[in-house]
């Protein structure tokens, strides 16, 4: 079995600035805002949405297929993917663009300011689902425009279920462009934020929106998880990370442990432990790709977790 991961691939460039922006930044100019902060620790990690789910579920034991666009500086996260084992098959290389580039620059309070050039992941409706083989599940994760819409349609054309992610995506789709996703996807996936714009922008209760796919997730952070599935709300407790370094990428760390438990079709209650485990092993490394482990260790961690095995 193999699931079909389309979303972004991108550099994260993370920038530590030793003080706090509140302290450079006056309330009383910010119309005329013109700062510069001096960034004496800074790291270049591999991420994008696809990239991530995709090196968790490697990580889980599975083969996940990218689906993405990346451009002619794709060549060190090129060497990454083929390092790990992840195949590159389908993921398209434009040489006139840039990969995506998120540059993020983190204040001693945790603030974040955050550039991001789409650069390549605009062209991802280059790519067409039609041309992977063998496929059983799919994602639609944050990435170009178009290229969600497409991909979305594609997936349903072709009978193959598929989890709808927009994330950071959201906004550029309106309250119908929203709807037409949920009635296209079996399964949706958000945040407790997502979940909240979700509901503003269509008009419908997160009920609602549960009873158009088989299951909606709403993840809370700390708080754990909520599925809603068959016109019951599971509770999933969330798993206990050793310690909290650095929760960029949990969200996609989670997605790759959903999409493990729906290819072997566990219950909920099993499928969402693994995902809370999966964001809590993220959580405890710096970067979104820095965390290892193999197969009977995650067994024996959700052991200790959660009181029994998988």
């Amino acid at each position: 079995m193999s699931a079909l991961i389309c979303g972004s691939i991108a550099y994260d460039t993370i920038m530590v600035f030793p003080d706090r922006f509140r302290n450079h930044i006056l309330p009383d100019k910010v119309h005329m805002l013109n700062v510069s902060f001096l960034v004496p620790q800074m790291r270049r990690e591999y991420g994008g949405c696809a990239g991530n789910i995709a090196y968790n579920l490697n990580l889980l034991g599975d083969d996940p297929v990218i689906m993405a666009t990346v451009g002619g500086d794709f060549g060190p996260y090129a060497n990454w993917l083929d390092e790990n084992g992840i195949s590159r098959k389908h993921i398209k290389l434009l040489d006139d663009h840039y990969t995506g580039q998120a540059f993020i620059t983190t204040d001693q309070d945790d603030n974040q300011i955050t550039a991001f050039h789409p650069g390549a992941m605009g062209e991802s409706h280059r790519n067409k689902v039609s041309d992977a083989r063998d496929i059983t599940l799919g994602i639609v994760s944050p990435d170009g425009r178009d290229g969600m819409i497409q991909h979305a349609e594609q997936f349903a054309d072709s009978g193959i279920p598929f989890i709808f992610d927009p994330g950071q995506g959201m906004p550029m789709f309106d309250g119908e462009d929203l709807k037409r996703f949920v009635d296209q996807a079996t399964w949706v996936t958000l945040n407790d934020y997502e979940a909240q714009l979700m509901c503003d922008r269509t008009g419908l209760s997160v009920e609602q929106l549960a009873e158009r796919v088989k299951a909606l997730v709403v993840t809370r952070g700390g708080e754990g998880s909520l599925v809603y599935t068959g016109g019951k709300c599971l509770e999933i407790p969330s798993a206990k990370p050793a310690q909290v370094s650095d929760p960029t990428g949990c969200g996609d760390a989670y997605r790759a442990g959903l999409l493990y438990g729906l290819m072997r079709d566990m219950d909920w209650e099993t499928t969402g432990r693994i995902a809370s485990l999966m964001g809590a092993i993220k959580i405890e490394h710096y970067g979104t790709q820095n965390h290892r482990f193999d197969r009977d260790g995650f067994a024996e961690r959700f052991q200790r977790e959660f009181g029994y095995r998988f």
